[in-house]
């Protein structure tokens, strides 16, 4: 009932609209730190991870530590301009509405592994918030650029599988 809610009625985007909105900026001001910043480095978060990966009650479970240590901090340069600028740009198409769902769920993404590694934070919350948007689905991004970017696409896509198949006639 819920969902359906979500998904159906007509005011529904203009609450999803304010709590979508909340949700980017915290993601933009996040990645935005960074970039300003200009010395972001999650060598010493990735670290940090690892070291509660040990112990009775460990807070990051060994397959995860696992991924940390033979793939994320080999290639800790890579993560350093991912996680900015992915923080950065989940917040501006949240904030424009404009690839909501794509957004939405780099930012889970995100958010989850933040937590893998062993960090609550803000985290649980924006998981909650995300997931709520992702269930609104379309209606999410009702009060946005994908009110007009999306029908756009679907129509590219559409007219090139009518061409293809006039061409294959």
């Amino acid at each position: 009932m819920m969902i359906q809610f979500l998904r159906e009625n007509a005011y529904a985007p203009y609450g999803l609209f304010i709590v979508r909105l909340y949700l980017g900026f915290v993601w933009l001001q996040a990645g935005w730190e960074k970039i300003a910043d200009g010395h972001f480095d999650a060598t010493g978060f990735l670290k940090g991870a690892l070291e509660k990966a040990s112990g009775d009650h460990p807070a990051v479970q060994p397959w995860w530590a696992d991924f940390i240590a033979s793939f994320a901090l080999p290639h800790v340069e890579f993560f350093n301009a991912l996680v900015p600028w992915g923080e950065f740009l989940v917040g501006l198409g949240l904030i424009l509405g404009c690839f909501t769902s794509l957004a939405l769920l780099m930012g889970l993404v995100m958010n989850f592994s933040y937590m893998f590694s062993g960090t609550t934070s803000t985290n649980p919350q924006m998981v909650l918030i995300g997931m709520l948007l992702v269930a609104a689905g379309v209606n999410a991004g009702k009060i946005g650029l994908d009110r007009w970017v999306i029908p756009f696409i679907k129509g590219q896509i559409l007219d090139k599988k009518l061409r293809s198949i006039a061409i294959n006639k």
